[in-house]
């Protein structure tokens, strides 16, 4: 009896001490702030790759996210906000945001996002480490393979350029599409523009002046994309666009470049690193430069109705292939 009574004090006690000691608490919720420069649908895919990344490193996390609509002062009021919030990390995506959240926020690390020239903007001095509370991931396009590429395959001879003059990355790009022509032997016609209802204008104003144009990452252009294709589909002029993504919707002869939610899973693996404990200026600026970061795309249709004829060693390339307004390959 006396054993069994000692058996039950011994079981009680080991069932309070387990009942007195404290639950584990949940992980810490951090705040991410991830703000863009305009919405389209290459820079919605940064952002969805930010956010997944951040979700699959098994981070508890909550989001705030801002677009600025193509205005620097709303870029600016988007940073002081994230001050304010103390978020635990900022990313800003394409230049101006990126410059914006860098020169408000000294002491929150701060990710950048697809922007094509860090040093030119001045947010680093050097691409092998971060700068202070900066670092990111770069997207500058093989510009001058790209227009080499387009001339091989259309024949053209002069290149038509759009690009928006507020943009620090498109001001950069312009001089290696310069310099591109130039090794190409290409005559080239540039419009500058500020926002983007001035778009279709300028198209209008170079279409019967070139034999196709280019596009780069210029976020600007690309947020009025359907009507500059508008413009030049109705000439019958091809367009080259460095974004796949947004030549996915049709009208784009061709586009190649890297693929934009693999770009912002690479920065969302970024912010994971800071949120462990590394620091930015310990993160080397980031390139898309593997082949599998990469896509081709190739719209039959649009190579129809401008007379092209696609070489078969290109199209067995192409990731995605359009003929007939659908996908034929890759449409994964």
């Amino acid at each position: 009896m006396k054993k069994t009574i000692a058996i039950l004090l011994t079981a009680a006690l080991c069932l309070s001490t387990a009942a007195a000691k404290p639950k584990k608490s949940k992980a810490k919720t951090v705040k991410i702030g991830i703000a863009k420069i305009v919405q389209h649908v290459a820079l919605d895919a940064v952002e969805q790759g930010v956010i997944d990344a951040i979700k699959d490193a098994g981070i508890n996390a909550t989001f705030d996210l801002q677009n600025a609509n193509g205005d620097v002062n709303t870029a600016n009021q988007i940073a002081s906000q994230y001050k304010d919030e103390k978020v635990a990390v900022a990313v800003g995506i394409a230049t101006p945001v990126a410059i914006a959240l860098a020169n408000t926020m000294k002491d929150i690390p701060v990710v950048f996002g697809t922007v094509t020239d860090p040093l030119g903007a001045g947010l680093v001095t050097t691409l092998e480490h971060g700068e202070g509370n900066v670092t990111g991931m770069s997207d500058e396009l093989p510009s001058k393979e790209h227009i080499k590429l387009f001339k091989e395959i259309t024949g053209i001879k002069t290149l038509g350029y759009i690009y928006c003059s507020n943009e620090d990355n498109s001001v950069s790009s312009l001089e290696l599409v310069k310099a591109g022509c130039k090794e190409a032997g290409l005559e080239l016609v540039f419009q500058a523009i500020t926002n983007s209802a001035e778009v279709k204008q300028a198209a209008e104003a170079i279409v019967d002046r070139c034999d196709g144009i280019y596009l780069t990452t210029d976020n600007t252009v690309f947020s009025a994309l359907p009507s500059l294709v508008s413009v030049f589909n109705k000439a019958k002029k091809p367009i080259f666009s460095g974004d796949v993504t947004g030549a996915m919707e049709g009208g784009c002869f061709m586009a190649s470049g890297f693929n934009y939610y693999k770009a912002g899973y690479a920065t969302g693996e970024m912010v994971v690193q800071i949120l462990n404990g590394k620091k930015p200026s310990e993160i080397p600026v980031r390139f898309m430069t593997k082949p599998e970061d990469s896509d081709l795309l190739f719209d039959l249709d649009a190579a129809k109705a401008c007379g092209i004829t696609i070489p078969q060693n290109y199209l067995d390339q192409a990731t995605y292939i359009i003929e007939n307004g659908k996908f034929t390959k890759g449409n994964n």
